[in-house]
């Protein structure tokens, strides 16, 4: 316990409970998920800049969501492992505190604005494809993801100040494996109601606000599919979409039960099993996802196989 009338210069994150053996085997299981993630995320931006079967708007918002998930992984997921190969609590400063939560914030943000121009893209590609070089052109799209990135950090500048302008002297320790904002909240001594109010609008905002063209976008390509006379047809239609549509239920799923609620001082537990699946279970399957329902992708990555193996073969 603080003092009543000092603010906590570092924080000591409580992590996992469990055995030592526990630890080592969620050790083992989270660097694998981090490996493939990084490794998978790595391959889509390669093969992306690489390819010029994969030079259009799709794969180039593709490029920049795998990046945006290698960085909101690697905000999380080293500070976790390293919280788990030390004996005892894991202490972060309150720098890097604020450091860890904007980013994770800002990128996090970042990457539902992308979402919801990617789900236009699909919208354009399939009920307008006759103009969809004209309307996504490559000044289109590198303007859409600058503001997109730009709008993911300047969005979270407010919230991450107002959570760090509270007093935290009730104590120092957060009931997490990162510095959540909601155990920040429940830490403090001053009356965070009204700010608590404030980041439950911006969040309903946010994360309701890039779902509304996903909604839209896709109510338009369900009605244009289902038209399409032929069953191969309507298949090969949503087959450009597939992906993209199974990330949104993932990534949308999961943050409307974090984030859309009036309190952000729930039960430490339930936040810890959603960080998880946002942090840790999503980005592993996203290049999963986008290489195994998508055959273009697919294509290139079995030449990039061959093309290997060959080298190898001289």
């Amino acid at each position: 316990m603080m003092s009543n009338h000092s603010s906590a210069t570092e924080f000591c994150l409580l992590g996992f409970p469990g055995s030592k053996q526990l630890h080592h085997i969620l050790f083992a299981t989270f660097f694998f998920f981090y490996s493939v993630t990084l490794m998978g995320n790595m391959v889509i931006i390669v093969i992306v800049c690489v390819d010029k079967r994969l030079q259009s708007p799709m794969y180039f918002f593709l490029g920049h969501l795998s990046a945006a998930e290698i960085l909101i992984t690697s905000t999380i997921i080293p500070v976790m492992l390293q919280g788990l190969m030390l004996p005892g609590m894991q202490t972060i400063s309150l720098a890097g505190c604020v450091t860890q939560l904007f980013l994770y914030l800002a990128v996090g943000t970042t990457e539902f604005a992308l979402m919801g121009v990617m789900a236009v893209d699909r919208y354009v590609a399939v009920c307008n494809p006759l103009r969809y070089n004209i309307i996504i052109d490559s000044h289109t799209c590198i303007w859409v993801v600058i503001v997109s990135w730009v709008f993911g950090f300047l969005s979270e500048i407010w919230p991450v100040y107002a959570t760090f302008k509270l007093t935290f002297c009730k104590s120092n320790v957060l009931d997490h494996f990162y510095c959540d904002r909601g155990q920040l909240l429940k830490l403090s001594c001053d009356d965070s109601l009204f700010t608590e109010f404030i980041l439950f609008l911006m969040a309903i905002f946010i994360i309701i606000g890039s779902l509304a063209p996903v909604i839209v976008s896709y109510t338009y390509i369900i009605s244009t599919i289902l038209k399409i006379p032929t069953a191969s047809g309507r298949r090969k239609a949503f087959s450009t979409c597939a992906s993209h549509f199974t990330i949104v239920v993932l990534g949308y799923g999961s943050c409307l039960f974090l984030y859309v609620k009036p309190s952000q001082t729930q039960a430490a537990e339930y936040n810890k099993i959603v960080y998880l699946l946002i942090s840790v279970v999503t980005p592993f399957l996203n290049p999963f996802i986008f290489t195994l329902r998508n055959d273009k992708v697919k294509e290139v990555l079995r030449d990039g196989v061959k093309c290997f193996c060959q080298l190898f073969k001289y």
